[in-house]
Formats: C-alpha cells, structure tokens, sequence
C-alpha cells in the first residue's frame, strides 16, 4: 500500500459524434470530469464521469476545493473508507448529481490505481463472473429519426450479432410511437430485442397507455416512464404493465434502489456508475438488485461499465453508445455482438494524453498535493496549472 501524494483534476468537453434527441431534450455536449491519483510510490490510477452538457464547473470546483484535498496522505487502497469520508464531507450536497459525479471520479481512480498496482483488470478485481457479455445498441434510436432509419439500424445491428436495440420514444401521440415500433418489428423480427426510453416524459396515465401499445409490440423494458423520484407512480405502473420497468439512470444513491426494489417498482436496475457516485457504490446496487432476482443493465459508459457487468452475475447485456472514442485509443471489444472486458490492469481504457491535454476545458486544471498533516484539515497545495 501506499499513500496518496498528488491529484490532477481537468475536465475536457466531448461533443457527441452523432445528433442524439430524446423525448426531453437534445445532446449537444458530454463535459468529462478526469481524475488521476498518483501515490507515494509513483503508481497512477485515472477515473472519471460526465455530464451531458450542464454542471460540470461545478463538479469540478467540488473536486478541486473540497474532495481532492482530502485526499493527500491517505492509503489509496482504502477505498470504502475514503468513499465514506468523503460522501460525510459532502452531506449537505448528498444525495444529487453534483456529488455523486465527482465522487466517481475519485472513486474510479482509485479502483484503477488499485487494480493496476494487483497487476489485475477491473471486472476480476471486482468479481470476475462472466468473459463477456450481449451488446444492445441505443446509438440509431433517437427520437429525431424517421422509422426508415430506426429499422435500417436495428437490423444492421442484428446482422452484427447484437442482442437487441433500444429507441427512444415520446412522440406527440401513441399512434406515431406505436407505428416506428411495428417498422422495426418488422425488420427485425421477434427474435430480436426491442428496447424503449421515454426520459422520464409521461405521468403515470400517459405511461399506463403507452405500455399497454408497447406490451403488443413485444418491448423487453420500458425505460423511464415517468420522473424518477416518483417511486410510488412507477409501483403502480410495475404492478400494471406486462412490460418490465427500467430505472436506474437517474437515482444517486444506493437507497434510492433500495426504495425502488423493495416496493416492486423496478423490473430492470440501470445504475450509472458516475451518477451513483463510483465503482463502490455501483456493486453494491448490482448485488442488491440481485437479492431481489432483478437484473442489472447500466446506463451508458460502456467503456466503464463493461468492466463491471462482467464482473457480476446479474448483467444480462451492455449498451453500446461510444463516449470516448475522441480522447482515447482503445476501443470496445466487440466480437459477434458480444462485448469482452479488457485484460489490461485497472479500468483498460488507453488514454490520448496528447489529446486529453490539448481540449481541456479554461479554468478546469488543478493540482493538489500535500502531506498528511494537512490532509487531516481538508487542505494542501493547490495550483491552477
């Protein structure tokens, strides 16, 4: 083991390759958080989150003034204990999203650090249950495009062996929702998985009418019906639809599962890794949901979340919408529809320094270091480079 000598934080801005419309909103941004943690021993771990557009200043001001100092001098392979210590630093901001990103960061960094000084790849480190997993896609199912385009990607995907195709849905009426669906279906045929996502764009009356449509389309998850901070609604819903309820992208904490699992209102558990606050609180949510029988299938972050779905047992498939592609030269690797978690030690993704170095975002480039001493107090050294 071995102390934690200095922080970098930066953030870079990737904007999307593809135009990405749902129901709620358009993608016109990915603000990416970075975080690399290097201990007394010269051993670097790199972690990192997202926004999609909005708060990212934010999350980095966190980092930098109050969760990055707090870091020097401690043992980077007590990572619950930092977790901890750091979420009780932050309390008067838990639970939310501002939080909860910048403690992935961290949190993710760290899991790097400690498996690169194992020598061992993230998905063993942290269970090592499966070689691989299914791929589903959701980059040809925005909401923008005619239902021509929806089939020719969805049976494109098939024909690469993938397991299914998520579109997102949300138009005015059900009769335009419902018709794309049937276009698809009938590209794809049945045997195909056919995924939907409102965005959280209904209220429970509009959901219960739409997943009657969606039950005779055969749709395997009906993903963010309504806001999610309203459990109660998607119980009724849950106890109702004979689609299976998808949440989990946009909850920020362990409890927050907890609520949504022990009242029968989620089918499918979504965890985010960034949104949930990092790679030790996502298991945790990924083994609580297994408890309950309920399969796990996280919210983007493939490159991330391949790692860890294949680390447990009750990850049934990945989605496939690339984030990284601009800043790193590794890719996602994917043979007959199947996506394999890299061998490498830690997280597996090949950072483009060069790149990463010229796109920082102004004004988002800290470096803290410091000794123990003033770790105890919060503080250490702290220089805009």
């Amino acid at each position: 083991m071995a102390r934690i000598a200095h922080v970098e934080i930066l953030m870079v801005d990737l904007p999307p390759a593809v135009t990405r419309v749902d129901a709620i909103q358009s993608f016109v941004s990915q603000e990416t958080p970075i975080v690399r943690i290097t201990d007394a021993e010269g051993a670097v771990g790199t972690g990192y989150s997202y926004t999609i557009g909005t708060g990212g200043p934010a999350v980095i001001s966190l980092l930098e003034r109050t969760l990055a100092p707090r870091l020097i001098g401690r043992e980077a392979e007590e990572i619950e204990g930092i977790w901890r210590d750091l979420l009780f630093a932050t309390h008067a901001t838990a639970v939310g999203a501002i939080t909860s990103l910048a403690l992935a960061a961290v949190d993710t960094a760290l899991w790097d650090l400690r498996c690169r000084r194992a020598g061992l790849p993230l998905w063993r480190m942290a269970g090592g249950a499966k070689e691989s997993v299914p791929l589903y896609t959701t980059e040809g199912g925005w909401l923008h495009l005619p239902a021509e385009a929806l089939a020719e990607d969805a049976a494109e995907m098939k024909g690469r062996g993938f397991a299914g195709a998520k579109l997102k849905i949300g138009k005015p009426s059900i009769a335009e929702d419902r018709a794309r669906l049937a276009r698809v279906r009938d590209a794809v045929g049945e045997d195909f998985h056919l995924m939907v996502d409102a965005n959280q764009a209904f209220d429970l009356a509009e959901a219960l009418r739409r997943a009657d449509m969606l039950a005779e389309t055969g749709i395997h998850w009906f993903e963010e019906p309504m806001p999610a901070d309203d459990v109660g609604a998607h119980a009724v819903l849950a106890a109702r639809s004979r689609v299976p309820v998808a949440v989990g992208e946009s909850l920020y904490s362990l409890s927050q599962f907890k609520d949504y699992l022990t009242q029968g209102a989620a089918s499918v558990v979504q965890a985010d890794v960034a949104r949930i606050g990092g790679i030790t609180p996502w298991l945790k949510a990924a083994h609580l949901a297994e408890g309950f029988s309920v399969p796990v299938c996280p919210h983007f972050l493939m490159e991330l979340h391949v790692s860890l779905v294949c680390a447990v047992p009750n990850a049934p498939m990945l989605e496939y919408i690339p984030q990284l592609d601009a800043i790193t030269s590794s890719r996602l690797d994917i043979r007959e529809g199947r996506a394999h978690p890299p061998d490498a030690p830690g997280l597996g993704i090949e950072w483009d320094w060069n790149t990463i170095r010229a796109r920082i975002v102004h004004g988002s480039h800290h470096c803290i270091g410091g000794g123990e001493t003033h770790a105890a107090h919060g503080h250490g050294h702290r220089a805009e480079v």
